[in-house]
Formats: C-alpha cells, sequence, structure tokens
C-alpha cells in the first residue's frame, strides 16, 4: 500500500437556515480553510445545490486540489443519514424529499454523507469535544429548533428508518402551542428559540410588572439572557419556565435511555444558569430515581461557529470512499 496516496482531508458543510458554512478539515479536526454564503438566497434546492457544489470545488482547488480530499460530510436540518435525503423539513425553504447527497455526489464527484444537525454535533463531540471517551450519550441541539441524537455503545441510534431522536417533537403540553412540525404542544414549542420567545410574550401579557422586555422590539434570547443579567423579573421567569420544561422532557428521555450524560448544544445554553439550574431541578425532579444524580448535565465546549463544520468532517470519514475522477 502507497501511504502518500492515502487521502487526509474532508469537507465538512454545515447548511444553517441562515448562513451556509463549509470547510477543509484535516483528520485531527483542524479547519484548514473556510467560507460561508447564505442560505436563504437560494429558495430553489437544484440552485443552492449548483452553488454549493462549485464553491466546494473551488475551495478545495485552493486548497491542496482533488487528490487530498476523501469526501464530504453535509450537516443540514431534517436530513436522513440513512437516505441521504433531506426528508420534509419544517423549518428550511425546501419543501419534500430532496437527495441531496445524491446531488451533490454528482456535481462533485466525491461521496458525500448527509445527517441532521443533532447527528453531526453528535459524531463531532465524541471526537473533540466534551463526550470524547463515552459510549452512552445524548446530544441536545437547542436553537431554531430542538433536536437531538442518541449514542448507544458507542454507536448513534439511528432507529428502522433513521428518525430516532426526535425530542423535540415529542408532545409535552396536550393541546398546547402548535409547533412547526404542524402539530400542538411539542417540547420544540417550548424550548427552541421560537418558544422562548413566544414564553416572554405571554408573560408580558400576564403580567403588569415593569421590565425591560416591553420596551424591546426585536426580542432574541441573547438579549433576555442580558436582562437576566441586570435583574429583570419577566426576563429571568422566562428562562425558568423554559428550563422547567426542559427539564421535564429530558428527565423523561433519561428514564428511557439512561444515558453517561446529555450535552447541550447551540446559542441557547449560553443562557447559563438562568436555564440550566431550572433544568437541573426539574430533571432531578422527574428522572427515575434509580438514576437521579448518575447523569451528567454538560454545555458543550466546541464554537459554534465550528462545532457543526466539524461534526460533518467526522461523518465525512464514515462514508465509503468513491471518486469520478481518481
Amino acid at each position: 500500500m502507497d501511504s502518500s496516496q492515502t487521502k487526509k482531508r474532508v469537507v465538512g458543510v454545515d447548511v444553517g437556515m441562515e448562513i451556509t458554512t463549509y470547510a477543509v478539515v484535516d483528520a485531527r479536526g483542524n479547519i484548514l480553510a473556510q467560507e460561508s454564503f447564505s442560505t436563504d438566497a437560494y429558495p430553489n434546492v437544484e440552485s443552492y445545490i449548483a452553488v454549493l457544489s462549485d464553491r466546494i470545488v473551488t475551495l478545495v482547488e485552493a486548497n491542496g486540489g482533488y487528490e487530498s480530499v476523501r469526501s464530504v460530510g453535509v450537516c443540514c436540518p431534517s436530513s436522513n443519514f440513512l437516505t441521504g435525503c433531506i426528508e420534509n423539513s419544517p423549518n428550511m425553504p425546501w419543501k419534500g424529499v430532496i437527495p441531496m447527497a445524491a446531488m451533490m455526489r454528482d456535481r462533485i464527484g466525491l461521496a458525500v454523507a448527509l445527517a441532521n444537525n443533532s447527528q453531526c454535533i453528535a459524531l463531532g463531540e465524541q471526537a473533540f469535544g466534551v463526550a470524547h471517551g463515552m459510549k452512552d450519550f445524548v446530544v441536545i441541539t437547542l436553537g431554531h429548533g430542538l433536536g437531538s441524537c442518541i449514542f448507544s455503545n458507542g454507536k448513534m441510534h439511528l432507529g428502522s428508518k433513521g428518525f430516532a431522536g426526535e425530542i423535540g417533537h415529542t408532545c409535552v403540553v396536550p393541546g398546547g402551542r402548535e409547533c412547526s412540525c404542524g402539530r400542538q404542544g411539542c417540547l420544540e414549542a417550548y424550548c427552541s428559540e421560537r418558544g422562548i420567545l413566544r414564553t416572554a410574550r405571554e408573560l408580558m401579557e400576564e403580567r403588569t410588572e415593569h421590565s425591560m422586555m416591553r420596551q424591546i422590539e426585536q426580542l432574541t434570547p441573547k438579549i433576555i439572557f442580558e436582562l437576566c443579567e441586570m435583574g429583570d423579573a419577566l426576563a429571568i421567569e422566562t428562562y425558568r419556565r423554559t428550563g422547567e420544561m426542559l427539564g421535564r422532557g429530558l428527565a423523561n428521555y433519561a428514564s428511557i435511555l439512561n444515558p453517561e450524560a446529555i450535552v447541550l448544544t447551540g446559542g441557547i445554553p449560553h443562557a447559563g444558569h438562568w436555564l440550566l439550574d431550572p433544568v437541573d431541578k426539574a430533571f432531578e425532579t422527574h428522572v427515575f430515581r434509580n438514576i437521579k444524580g448518575q447523569t451528567k448535565l454538560l454545555v458543550s465546549m466546541l464554537r459554534d461557529g465550528e462545532r457543526d463544520v466539524l461534526g460533518a468532517s467526522v461523518m465525512a470519514w464514515m462514508v465509503k470512499e468513491y471518486s469520478l475522477f481518481l
């Protein structure tokens, strides 16, 4: 075997609702080159995939060329690792079933693996993050949506059709808030970015007390966190309610799976103890007594701008190697 011919780089892609980031990554997780562009500038998926593929080719050619890159990993919401398709995404602009991995492979000429955010992030956390060395853990992604990935005995648990881990779309309030998936009372409708903002609005309608939240036209979870730091009572209550709901959902999850750890990722956990204290309290109150106090609640230490790309790069090493040119 000629080790000089071994390809030592992959491409990791993070397809976000607003921004797509793509990077050349080596086997140690070092990002060698990275660029991004606007996702929502391409409402037509064929045009989007054409632009993404062309940009990947350009980046690869400028950073070692095709002969150095083994494969491509793509992280995208509502993607199915088993089929390589985006399937009926409630949040992305492209609807229906889209065979994204096959479409990109045909344009780029390299093997392409596709998975959802939670699965890619879990791979990255196990390889480079706080779950390194763990075999049984759960990753929770908290952002525009709420997703998760289950690692069992050192491997991702995908389920029979690839949809395991959709805790965000489990019902926690029968007849509750409408979720983006079309159902009511889902955990995502209470603990995602939109859920937090709705809780804030409901609190301002319920109560008459002063709150600086009333003076801000474009509230965000980050701004609400900053108001918590300033002692705003309604902002603090917003995260308390969010944390309590999340803690209950995670307690049910842990009671079924008995993981070593639950890893929280995304921007929302940056709220720190305002969110995590009520999560922990509700979790320990509702979790099965035999595992009470035994599940670690961890927050990812990987940088937000790199976590998904790194996870996608780990997945790229998993796909069977293929090249149209070499």
